[in-house]
């Protein structure tokens, strides 16, 4: 597991530092015996599913609930994807079955899903809190229906009293400010957040994001997508920017480098680290952590 390559020093060094930085930008001291020194913080650790039915995502929530996960994300926009069969492909090792990427998956309609039946049945059946989730296709989610059916599916999560609601920050804004104060009376905790599927804003713009937003939820949460190792440490340098002000955030990126904000999470004052269950070769290609390898990371780094 490529935990410490192209980021942290460790050993004989007394501090950890970004590589590029240089001792104006240490993130924490480390004493004689290679131990932290002081109090870090203690993300908790979400897994987001990746069923398409209930029952995929009841049984993903049993393994993540056994694998350490604090809390799982049900992403409700995904039972309305339809799974392709494998594409078949020769090779020379033989054939090779290729599930295409899911951009390209079809969508059921709308009502195709019983949204009441099947929050009912995931509120019954997961072991662990639950971020409900509807993200739409402008932030990378795969919702096929218009925008106030979006909404309706979040208000039914929230009179369910699910654990906690992901809002995003491009809702407009009464919409947005009325699933609040629902969510509130109901005693649902709240995710505001914002994902840019096509770049990655400046690191300034991204702490500022936290900043702004602290009143919209209980944690910000902001993804961005790495095209260089550059734009993955936008997160990094964002995540240090905020370092002791307090403030719930929740910052990743997708591809080559997403990993890191997630592996050094803890002495980055995160509030909230997003996991996975998959464990297929290159997975830090895509930004991604296994849930077993981000505790054993956590373990081994001493945090």
């Amino acid at each position: 597991m490529k935990v410490l390559s192209d980021f942290f020093l460790i050993g004989t060094v007394k501090t950890l530092l970004f590589p590029k930085y240089g001792e104006m930008n240490k993130i924490a001291t480390v004493n004689d015996e290679g131990q932290v020194a002081g109090i870090m913080a203690d993300p908790k650790v979400c897994v987001s599913l990746d069923g398409t039915t209930v029952e995929e995502l009841t049984d993903e929530a049993a393994r993540a609930n056994l694998a350490g996960a604090d809390m799982v994300e049900v992403r409700f926009d995904r039972l309305f994807l339809v799974r392709p069969d494998p594409v078949i492909s020769e090779e020379e090792e033989g054939e090779r079955h290729k599930i295409p990427e899911e951009t390209d998956w079809e969508t059921n309609n709308f009502d195709t899903v019983d949204v009441s039946a099947s929050i009912s049945a995931l509120k019954e059946a997961l072991p662990l809190p639950v971020i409900f989730t509807v993200r739409p296709v402008s932030e990378g989610g795969f919702f096929p229906g218009v925008e106030e059916e979006r909404i309706s599916v979040l208000k039914e999560a929230i009179e369910s009293e699910v654990s906690w609601i992901d809002l995003e920050l491009s809702i407009a804004d009464a919409t947005r400010k009325k699933l609040q104060k629902t969510a509130t009376a109901k005693g649902c905790k709240i995710i505001a957040s914002r994902h840019d599927i096509n770049g990655m804003p400046d690191s300034e713009t991204i702490a500022n994001l936290v900043r702004e937003n602290t009143g919209a939820g209980d944690i910000v949460k902001f993804c961005g997508t790495s095209h260089t190792h550059g734009d993955a440490l936008q997160i990094v340098e964002a995540a240090h920017a905020l370092k002791g002000e307090d403030l719930p955030h929740s910052l990743m990126s997708i591809n080559s480098g997403g990993d890191w904000a997630r592996i050094h999470a803890p002495i980055m004052d995160q509030s909230l680290v997003f996991a996975t269950l998959k464990n297929e070769f290159r997975l830090s290609d895509k930004g991604l952590v296994n849930v077993r390898d981000l505790r054993d990371a956590w373990t081994l780094l001493e945090y």
